[in-house]
């Protein structure tokens, strides 16, 4: 009987998710949008620990970083998650900008050159997602070059995408504008440092899910 009840759930499981298993879920979006703030906040909530460490400075995620077996359960539903936080994208680095941050030159320039790498990966990475959460500041200019360009990559691939305002918390965020920028999308705002409307897009996630099938 027991076998029997395991393999009635292997059906559904791969009625779900298909051959693949997990879902391969991408973070993508420019520098201190907040990435790693979300993929630690989805950790800390399904797991307990954190993906990867959080900084002002520019580019601190330089290389992929991916923490497999989420598994998220809301309302009786659960799915498994392969969590792929990747490089901020940027259109132009330059070592000098991080000279700001009380860097030296030969670190900034090391800086600059490891960030390049990783934006190189972030691309490449596209190829292997199901699914791609796009961060954007919402303080920031949504029609930035760098949200065009990831959105349009993400198209072409015919990849699912959910997009996500974050910053809510912070008085010049405008979700208005967010939305006029990208009304073709699923847009949820929250706000990774706080927590604000974490439950929204946990919901928004079980419905790219259905989308990345």
């Amino acid at each position: 009987m027991i076998k029997i009840i395991r393999n009635f759930a292997k059906r559904i499981l791969s009625g779900i998710f298909g051959k693949r298993g997990e879902v391969k879920l991408g973070f993508y979006g420019s520098p201190n949008a907040g990435k790693t703030s979300l993929a630690n906040k989805i950790c800390q909530d399904w797991l307990g620990e954190d993906l990867g460490s959080v900084s002002k400075v520019p580019h601190e995620t330089r290389e992929i970083q991916v923490k497999e077996k989420v598994m998220i359960e809301k309302d009786g539903r659960r799915v498994e998650f392969k969590l792929i936080d990747t490089p901020g994208i940027a259109t132009k680095i330059d070592f000098e900008d991080f000279l700001k941050f009380g860097m030296k030159k030969k670190e900034a320039q090391g800086r600059a050159k490891e960030a390049t790498q990783g934006i190189i990966d972030s691309i490449k990475w596209l190829d292997d997602m199901d699914a791609v959460i796009v961060l954007i500041d919402a303080t920031a200019n949504p029609y930035s070059q760098v949200n065009i360009t990831i959105i349009g990559n993400l198209v072409a691939r015919k990849i699912p995408v959910l997009i996500v305002a974050n910053k809510i918390d912070l008085k010049k965020a405008d979700m208005k504008k967010v939305r006029a920028a990208f009304p073709e999308y699923d847009v949820v705002g929250i706000s990774a440092k706080t927590g604000e409307n974490i439950e929204e897009f946990y919901e928004s996630l079980f419905k790219l899910v259905k989308k990345a099938k």
